[in-house]
């Protein structure tokens, strides 16, 4: 790029310059209606054929969707499916409205930083063009034409002031792969309506053509990431060369597309189901990636491998093993972006349950959860037949350790944990071992920051990343990896789990990182959690070293906790007419809990679940300066009687009887006769 081998590579052109005759097989009328009668003789299957009207039996909200599109045609575009913005219609493409900074699109595409004073996210999330999706709902809601037309002024609106290579929505093949995934959805639905012109589809190929080559002469960088660009520009280039057969290269990008998305599904999707990026997020990413092909191949008979099926069937099922199915959440690990591949539903961009019903469906031809919103996108992908399709009766599995992903999950009555904690083999994108999230009556009360901005200023550069704003220790105020860029660690830390055990009806778990032990003095960090009487949680971390640190135990808990007068750093929650407590200590030693709340100095007390919108949490830190440290963390009803003393925690209830002191954790039940000893400490 800075020798400008790429300019000469990936020459910058006006859309004259390459008519549709550049682009089609030699033998194929390239005029508008003879063009257009080709394809309507040759129109290769989509997802539907055209727009059917919502069955009128489903319970999916049927006017949210078309408030959304009236917006978005008045002028104000969601982003990042949270935050709306007054952008005009068609939107200012090169606009990043969360900084009010326009780019110009004077430039070639290399020559332009996608690191500056903008976030250039914001820029690309309009011409994801995501809201052609809104368009199509709405549509099939309404049969308004006026989605239609607005559909046809986005297309050449874009093109209009997107030349071929010149500004920033060139810059990336991943944008570019969404964008051509949008217009192919949108063309498909209203391609018999009136307002489709044959000049209209002329100039519709000659973009999918660019957006097709652009892709394809990049290629090689996509696949260098070993990411997610590599899965969705290559089903890019698969989705070109499959839908429009027409061009030149089709049979190309066909082939290179469908080795790139069979060879990467058994690469980045691992054994037990997780994903390689470590991120929730961007494992959904891929899943609606892989499902869109996947479902488009089966309609061309030209159906992918086996391989790629059976890494969707342990996805989906890993997912499975991970949401609540009550309100479709999960833990947010990882990078969180804000990607919503296919809008299809009106469920929240938090909510899980739409790819896992689809994903269910297409590889066991039944649903895995009762009717609701998550529905419409098996209505998108298949029609109305799965509507009335079983709904298979299917059982989370309580306790379950996924050492590929290095997640473990422990669950009680009506509580769950979720702990990060596993060898990477793949680039991380947050410095999180031995992270902890945990709920509570459907509630996250113990959670994951997220992202809010790869690029802002100072400590919102993609500050949340960081060790120091996950539920775990920090040392000497330093992440258990070294930073080298925004997204790129170094001296990767690596957690062992060492113990899982479920013993008489006690559980606990235990694990160790090693992220600290490249400090001149090297730290070690032991995590035991305990769950008691399946209803309360004891976390017990012990951080040693030889000489004297600062060690900090960090909390990220939901705002509605609040402080208990005349209880030294206790907490309390009330949800559900039920009351949750949280109390915080160090043992051998005194220290009192710094709570902070939406600090506007710093990231701390903060949570981002929507890329670009931010709300405030409570952080909870407990600090200690010596060689080591045994810090201690109980959340649990209060039926628990918890009592400090000078070196030890002792808590009692419903005939359990838990001591918790600098040498060993020993619970007892006298009414059975047992006493189990458990060694929090790390061992020499």
């Amino acid at each position: 790029m800075r020798t400008g081998l790429i300019r000469w590579q990936m020459p910058a052109y006006q859309w004259e310059d390459r008519p549709l005759s550049y682009w089609l097989k030699s033998n194929l009328a390239s005029d508008p209606e003879g063009y257009q009668q080709w394809r309507i003789d040759n129109q290769p299957k989509f997802l539907f054929d055209e727009v059917n009207p919502i069955p009128q039996s489903v319970s999916w909200d049927q006017f949210q969707v078309v408030k959304e599109a009236d917006h978005y045609l008045a002028g104000i575009t969601r982003y990042f499916s949270k935050t709306d913005y007054q952008t005009g219609f068609p939107p200012d493409w090169h606009l990043d409205p969360f900084h009010n900074i326009r780019i110009s699109p004077d430039k070639h595409w290399s020559q332009i930083a996608d690191n500056g004073v903008y976030d250039i996210k914001f820029i690309w999330e309009s011409s994801r063009l995501s809201q052609i999706y809104t368009l199509v709902r709405a549509f099939a809601r309404t049969k308004d034409d006026n989605y239609c037309q607005a559909f046809w002024q986005i297309i050449e609106d874009w093109m209009d002031n997107n030349p071929p290579g010149m500004g920033p929505n060139w810059m990336d093949g991943q944008e570019t792969a969404l964008r051509l995934m949008a217009i192919c959805f949108g063309f498909t639905a209203f391609k018999n309506n009136a307002q489709t012109t044959p000049e209209k589809v002329e100039r519709f190929t000659i973009l999918v053509a660019a957006l097709a080559d652009r892709i394809y002469k990049n290629i090689e960088y996509a696949i260098f990431t070993r990411s997610n660009h590599t899965v969705s520009e290559g089903l890019g280039i698969w989705l070109a060369g499959t839908l429009f057969p027409e061009l030149k290269l089709a049979e190309k990008y066909q082939k290179k597309g469908k080795s790139i998305l069979e060879k990467e599904a058994c690469r980045q999707i691992y054994p037990d189901g997780s994903y390689c990026m470590h991120s929730l997020n961007y494992h959904r990413f891929v899943l609606q990636i892989f499902m869109f092909a996947l479902r488009i191949g089966e309609l061309n008979e030209v159906k992918l491998s086996n391989c790629v099926y059976q890494a969707i069937e342990r996805s989906v099922e890993y997912l499975y093993q991970l949401i609540d199915p009550n309100t479709g959440l999960m833990p947010q690990y990882g990078s969180n972006d804000g990607a919503l591949v296919l809008p299809l539903n009106g469920c929240d961009y938090t909510d899980y349950r739409p790819v896992i019903q689809v994903g269910y469906y297409m590889i066991r031809g039944k649903r895995v959860f009762p009717p609701g919103s998550w529905d419409e996108d098996l209505f998108w992908f298949y029609g109305d037949e799965p509507l009335n399709s079983l709904i298979e009766t299917k059982n989370q599995i309580p306790d379950s350790i996924f050492l590929d992903s290095g997640t473990s999950k422990i669950s009680g009555e009506s509580t769950r944990a979720f702990i990060r904690c596993g060898t990477l083999k793949d680039r991380p994108s947050h410095a999180d071992q031995n992270h902890l999230d945990l709920w509570w009556q459907g509630k996250n009360i113990a959670l994951d920051a997220g992202t809010y901005l790869y690029n802002g200023n100072e400590h919102w550069r993609n500050g949340l990343a960081s060790t120091k704003v996950h539920n775990t220790v920090n040392v000497d105020q330093q992440d258990q990896m070294q930073k080298f860029s925004r997204f790129i660690w170094v001296n990767w830390s690596t957690g062992i789990v060492l113990d899982h055990q479920e013993e008489n009806g006690l559980k606990y778990w235990q694990g160790q990182q090693d992220g600290y032990t490249r400090l001149k003095d090297p730290v070690l960090h032991k995590r035991t959690i305990v769950l008691l009487a399946d209803q309360a949680w004891l976390v017990v971390d012990h951080v040693a070293g030889l000489k004297e640190h600062e060690f900090t135990l960090n909390w990220l808990l939901d705002h509605d906790f609040s402080t208990v007068e005349g209880e030294e750093n206790t907490l309390r929650l009330s949800h559900q007419s039920k009351n949750l407590i949280a109390k915080f200590g160090l043992v051998g030693e005194h220290a009192l809990l710094s709570c902070v709340s939406a600090d506007p100095n710093s990231n701390r007390g903060w949570l981002s679940r929507y890329y670009g919108h931010k709300e405030p949490a409570l952080s909870v830190q407990l600090t200690a300066n010596n060689k080591q440290a045994l810090f201690w963390s109980f959340f649990g009803p209060k039926t628990f009687s918890i009592k400090t003393l000078p070196d030890a925690l002792i808590v009692l209830t419903k005939g359990w009887q838990f001591k918790l002191d600098q040498k060993s954790i020993l619970i007892g039940q006298p009414s059975r006769d047992m006493e189990i000893k458990i060694n929090p400490l790390i061992n020499n």
